[in-house]
């Protein structure tokens, strides 16, 4: 028996960083909707990280028979904002 695989999509953000510690850059990862974050050295590291990260969270998720948090595509949303600093 074939059974077909769900696929989910999580938003992340990617922020250029440095290393608590050794101040070495690298790139810090955040999935707002589960509340994780993780780095990597490369923007690509990062991105892993995050992706076997959230997988270990949806397995464990899975094992306490907890429903997986789903996000509604096209409802993230990425915007700047300008403020005026305090004179």
């Amino acid at each position: 028996m074939h059974m077909e695989k769900k696929i989910l999509n999580y938003f992340v953000v990617l922020e250029p960083d440095t290393r608590t510690g050794t101040n070495e850059p690298c790139y810090a990862v955040y999935c707002p909707s589960l509340g994780l974050t993780d780095s990597g050295d490369t923007l690509e590291d990062a991105l892993e990280n995050i992706k076997k990260l959230i997988e270990f969270h949806l397995e464990s998720l899975k094992k306490e028979h907890e429903p997986f948090p789903v996000e509604e595509t096209g409802k993230s949303m990425v915007a700047t904002v300008q403020v005026a600093l305090p004179a």
